[in-house]
């Protein structure tokens, strides 16, 4: 094997007849191995590559799992769908860092009536608005002072 390929192999996983994985690594002749789930191939393939080479710890291995075309598909849909769902997520916590920093900052409502509009509760408005404010979760004493305070303004509104 030439220096460049050194530490990089690519393993091929396919499902023999039984159901078993089959690993390889082509560039390697003779080294494969099987497992009866794919975690398990995965493991005993570096343990076959380490007979070897010297690097198979530390190797990098590029999987190219093999499965018919419609489960393929599936498992693209899957992690496409997740990669959707995670942005969406983090635009509905912005959004609701937003709220609730001006319902709370610029609408001068407490920390409860915040958090009832918000589905939220107001410990979680909370370290919403103060919290995200530095980009940290502030000490518990320091959010339970601030409540009392914006409780208090709230009350003196009223």
């Amino acid at each position: 094997m030439d220096a460049v390929n050194r530490g990089h192999y690519r393993v091929v996983f396919e499902r023999d007849e039984n159901g078993a994985w089959i690993a390889r690594v082509p560039s390697i002749r003779g080294c494969h191995t099987h497992g009866r789930t794919l975690e398990q191939a995965r493991r005993r393939i570096r343990e076959g590559l380490a007979l070897w080479v010297d690097d198979a710890e530390t190797a990098e291995l590029d999987e190219d799992v093999r499965l018919p075309g419609r489960a393929r598909v599936a498992i693209e849909r899957s992690r496409r769908a997740r990669r959707e769902a995670e942005q969406t997520g983090a635009r509905a916590r912005e959004a609701t860092t937003q709220a609730a920093r001006t319902l709370v900052n610029e609408a001068h409502l407490g920390l409860r009536d915040a958090g009832e509009l918000l589905d939220l509760s107001h410990q979680r408005v909370q370290q919403l608005v103060r919290g995200a404010l530095k980009g940290r979760l502030a000490p518990t004493s320091e959010l339970r002072a601030q409540a009392r305070k914006d409780e208090a303004a709230a009350e003196a509104r009223r």
